[in-house]
């Protein structure tokens, strides 16, 4: 479940556009407009409620540790995808695939390793435009703090994605299979005392 709900949590912070919104920092703030950028589009939302959206012109033309994040974050969502599909081949209490307890557990393992890669693609995504949002924000430049730009809501949303995916699949790496069942243990320790009380 922590895994499923950072999967639906990366997708959401994917999709959204505020990756990075206008600062409210400085003298002159200037609250008629809130400007809101992400990975897909960039928005502009009015005082009077009005929000207008349009998407980024030229792939070629954006900056790279947009280009980068965008892949991170397919990646990502890819790997937590497939993950999906192997954890619920993995489960006990599902009967797809193999009916063997050690191999069903050997699958679940390997939908924990896709979940942990997945988070880790949402981390490295979100913590690189985090960097990058820091550096311009701090940089000696003409611009106004006032029209700057700051972490938007997307990025906590892609930060507690990652943190639930690495959980979920640590979980799941957790599962690993015993050599050998306990019960056959205690049946063979148990052979020896009904023996000695038959004698």
């Amino acid at each position: 479940l922590a895994a499923l709900a950072g999967f639906v949590a990366a997708l959401a912070a994917a999709v959204l556009p505020q990756w990075r919104q206008s600062s409210y920092a400085g003298d002159a703030i200037i609250t008629a407009v809130g400007l809101h950028e992400g990975l897909w589009m960039s928005c502009a939302a009015q005082s009077t409620g009005q929000v207008q959206c349009r998407l980024h012109d030229s792939l070629l033309s954006l900056e790279v540790h947009i280009q980068t994040c965008r892949a991170l974050v397919v990646i990502s969502l890819l790997l937590g995808f497939f993950g999906i599909i192997v954890s619920v081949v993995g489960m006990k209490c599902t009967k797809v695939g193999e009916e063997d307890p050690v191999t069903k557990s050997r699958i679940a393992v390997a939908g924990g390793v896709l979940f942990i890669l997945s988070g880790l693609c949402t981390l490295a995504a979100v913590s690189l435009y985090a960097t990058q949002v820091t550096y311009e924000f701090f940089r000696e430049s003409t611009i106004p703090i006032n029209a700057r730009y700051e972490f938007g809501s997307a990025l906590f949303v892609g930060w507690g994605a990652a943190s639930l995916s690495m959980l979920g699949g640590s979980l799941l790496c957790c599962s690993c299979p015993a050599k050998e069942p306990r019960g056959q243990q205690y049946h063979r320790q148990s052979q020896p005392s009904m023996a000695r009380e038959y004698v």
